[in-house]
């Protein structure tokens, strides 16, 4: 049992290790992180009606190990700085001109040199994987020890190492509130929310830290800022992707930066859209949950939103379901949906009324009537 319990978190970390090894591979095998980004789709979708609690022994004990698990999130940070160091290895390859070649290596086939194409496969499934990755960013946010340092490391890898403290600053304490940027009202599309999100969550660490520095009297221009450090812990990016191919290579970065931030902010879309909460404590009824059993295995249960928000330290193979309003989809699924707005409103519409019904409480009803869905 404990095997299966811990066993089944891993899948991430097997899946980014194969998306690093197709573009090592080369030729098509450089599309495989796309591939298995459609697969994992695939199967999220047909096994939306499956659902699992949290696993515990008779005497209450959880069968999670936590050494395993936060070795397993710590190790994740080498894999994306080889997701980068990979890909920028195919974009010197390609900048270079480099012959399109097969090559052999203790008896395995390879491709040297990459074709445009294929290099376009290679930048987005570097994308889609450290977006995907970067849930692991988001738990070890809450560790407030040597987690929290990796987890804006991890965050830098994507040009976003401001989230570790908005995420545990301003959104949990402000989720629900015009204040909290991560949080999407009714009529919002995940383009729009993508970028405000982002920027608004930027915004707030920066206001944070002058805060800070200006009670201790020192200026916020200095490499005392946390806001401005975070920044400069994605300068080796940058040096390694200039480096590596030049306009090409920024133009690669930025890429897999844009696509790692639109899922990290459809992560968000998705857990709170049009949620309100009028003052008072946050309670399960403030988020959505997404808790189908392949969701929870491979987001590491972060789709289990109403007890992760109520519980914000709680290992999170210990997080469960507390029958709060949920969409009776995946993520990979709901995700597709969003991508089509008018389709993601109509689909929202029936949820959104069933929680002002439910849910809401009678200040929070008097806000949702202001807003069209």
């Amino acid at each position: 049992m404990k095997f299966y319990v811990n066993a089944r978190y891993l899948i991430v970390p097997f899946m980014s290790l194969i998306a690093i090894v197709g573009i090592l591979f080369g030729g098509s095998f450089a599309w495989v992180g796309v591939g298995l980004f459609a697969l994992n789709t695939l199967i999220d979708t047909l096994t939306k009606n499956i659902h699992l609690a949290a696993d515990f022994d008779d005497s209450g004990e959880s069968y999670g190990i936590k050494k395993l698990q936060y070795s397993v999130m710590f190790l994740m940070l080498p894999v994306f700085i080889a997701l980068q160091v990979v890909l920028a290895y195919r974009i010197f390859q390609y900048n270079a001109d480099a012959p399109i070649v097969i090559n052999s290596f203790l008896g395995l086939s390879y491709q040297a040199g990459i074709s445009g194409f294929n290099l376009i496969g290679a930048t987005v499934s570097s994308g889609l994987w450290a977006g995907l990755g970067i849930i692991y960013g988001h738990e070890l946010s809450h560790n407030k020890k040597e987690g929290f340092l990796v987890s804006r490391l991890i965050m830098a890898l994507s040009g976003a190492a401001h989230f570790t403290y908005a995420h545990v600053y301003n959104h949990h304490l402000d989720l629900g509130h015009e204040d909290d940027p991560a949080t999407a009202p009714r009529g919002r599309n995940i383009y729009t929310h993508a970028w405000l999100s982002h920027m608004g969550q930027s915004r707030f660490s920066y206001i944070l830290e002058q805060q800070r520095l200006r009670k201790r009297g020192s200026s916020a221009l200095n490499i005392d800022n946390r806001w401005i450090l975070g920044y400069l812990y994605s300068l080796p990016s940058i040096v390694l992707f200039v480096w590596a191919g030049g306009g090409v290579g920024v133009a690669a970065l930025f890429s897999v930066w844009v696509i790692a931030n639109f899922l990290l902010e459809a992560l968000n879309f998705m857990g709170h859209y049009g949620l309100i909460r009028k003052d008072g404590p946050v309670e399960h009824r403030h988020s959505w949950d997404n808790d189908s059993v392949f969701t929870s295995w491979f987001f590491i249960e972060i789709g289990r939103q109403c007890d992760h928000h109520v519980r914000g330290e709680t290992y999170f193979w210990e997080l469960d379901d507390v029958e709060g309003p949920n969409y009776g989809i995946g993520y990979f699924s709901l995700f597709v949906i969003t991508l089509i707005p008018p389709l993601f409103r109509v689909y929202v519409q029936k949820h959104l009324e069933n929680w002002d019904e439910k849910y809401a409480s009678a200040e929070e009803k008097l806000i949702a009537q202001k807003f069209a869905y």
